[in-house]
């Protein structure tokens, strides 16, 4: 398996990775379990969504995905 080489490749490996299921993939949206949304913006920073409001951005994967885990 290659290594991951964009910012969206390496969140849906992290995702993956913590067990997050992605609900729905909407290129640079992607919709995952408990209400969530992450938007991956152009500076490579992963915006974290919770029914339409902005609660965070991430820019480590780890943390971001032991956000929604622990919500």
């Amino acid at each position: 398996m290659k290594e991951p080489q964009t910012p969206r490749e390496w969140l849906l490996l992290a995702l993956s990775d913590f067990g997050i299921a992605v609900v729905a993939d909407k290129g640079m949206l992607l919709e995952v379990e408990k209400e969530y949304s992450i938007e991956i913006e152009q500076n490579g920073v992963f915006k974290l969504i919770w029914k339409g409001k902005v609660v965070a951005p991430f820019q480590d994967l780890a943390e971001l995905c032991h956000f929604i885990q622990m919500s």
